[in-house]
């Protein structure tokens, strides 16, 4: 017996259907839901990582060191509200050592140069005080309430290293006539 050779072309009579077409085993449903799974999961990682707190123990943001000074309005209106670290440094000279103690963190405020008579109005510096700390360029500092012996000290701007948060190295940007005190 003799083999016969396969024939060249199939007989498309035998096979009458088509073939079947690759499925996808990902329908639009499931994509729907691991799409929300992903939202979810950015929602609670925004959550669970976000320091916010409205606890007066943790001072995060300006609105809570400009709430906390003392004479809040006028603090805001005429200078600036600041923290201000009380601390001493004790200097030994033989044998040479440096010892500081523990800063005591305050509200205060810092007057502009221009509203410094505020305080002579009020009568918590004389007008020889005044004179004297304007005509070193400086300005006044206080903390405590102005109704209730406040502690002012005539303070001056230290510049000579800069903010590095307002200005990052390679910024061009000038500062603001509002930051000149």
């Amino acid at each position: 017996m003799a083999r016969r050779p396969p024939p060249r072309y199939s007989d498309r009579r035998s096979n009458p259907s088509p073939p079947p077409s690759p499925k996808s085993n990902i329908n639009y449903g499931t994509i729907a839901l691991f799409g929300g799974i992903f939202v979810l999961g950015i929602g609670v990682g925004i959550g669970v990582s976000s320091n916010a707190s409205f606890d007066p123990k943790n001072v995060a943001s300006r609105e809570v060191i400009d709430k906390s000074a003392p004479n809040a309005e006028l603090c805001v209106q005429y200078g600036a509200s600041a923290i201000v670290a009380d601390m001493r440094i004790f200097l030994t000279l033989n044998p040479f050592s440096v010892f500081v103690t523990q800063p005591q963190m305050q509200p205060g405020c810092v007057l502009r140069r221009s509203n410094m008579n505020l305080l002579e109005q009020k009568r918590l510096i004389t007008s020889e005080q005044a004179r004297d700390c304007r005509n070193r360029m400086n300005t006044f500092g206080f903390v405590g309430s102005l109704d209730s012996q406040p502690t002012i000290d005539c303070i001056y701007p230290n510049d000579a290293a800069g903010n590095l948060f307002l200005n990052p190295p390679g910024s061009v940007s000038p500062r603001s006539e509002g930051e000149n005190f």
